[in-house]
């Protein structure tokens, strides 16, 4: 049980914030290091591990240092709980809890209370619906979804859909790909 590595880090963050706060297009950042936009695409959204090279050639482009951007980076393995605090609320008051805190590939909240979701969302990315207590009704492109205790809804990106309590004291989970990662995108990009 010797080993002691030291953690890998999710580099590709430290990169898309830096090439963000310069406001710096990808193509720009791949002109600028030799390197081809797909693998700039895949490096920030954790897809792809750059070489030691590679990384110094982002970083000159970025006019930084890969020591910069490796001191920048998130921990690859990391674990943070959150408690779930005082569960009171008004009869009729619909709360929203963030169950991830940061800035990660994945965002989750809590609905409770009589949720009430009148105008019509288009999240970038997937997500996906998870009823813990109640009843919910969801459009979805022009059709109505029941969701009962227990039942999940899976929306994929692009999908326009609204959603609403209809039961007293409804509860739902929702799990999204964080809107900062281009994964829809990229699915366009493979696709094309």
């Amino acid at each position: 049980m010797g080993d002691h590595k030291e953690q890998p880090l999710r580099v590709g963050a430290a990169v898309r914030r830096r090439r963000r706060t310069l406001e710096l297009t990808l193509a720009v950042v791949a002109e600028r290091s030799g390197l081809s936009v797909p693998f700039l695409s895949q490096v920030e959204n954790e897809r792809a591990r750059p070489s030691r090279p590679s990384l110094e050639r982002i970083a000159d482009a970025l006019g930084t240092t890969a020591v910069a951007l490796l001191a920048a980076a998130d921990p690859a393995c990391s674990v943070d709980m959150v408690r779930a605090g005082p569960d009171a609320h008004a009869p009729g008051e619909s709360v929203a809890r963030s169950l991830v805190r940061g800035h990660h590939q994945l965002h989750a909240t809590e609905f409770t209370g009589d949720h009430d979701e009148g105008r019509e969302v288009q999240h970038r990315n997937d997500e996906l619906m998870y009823v813990a207590d109640g009843a919910v009704e969801v459009e979805a492109e022009g059709r109505a979804h029941r969701l009962g205790r227990g039942d999940t809804l899976y929306l994929t990106g692009g999908v326009r859909h609204r959603w609403r309590a209809t039961v007293p004291d409804t509860r739902v989970i929702v799990v999204a790909v964080s809107d900062h990662i281009e994964a829809l995108e990229d699915r366009h990009r493979r696709g094309v």
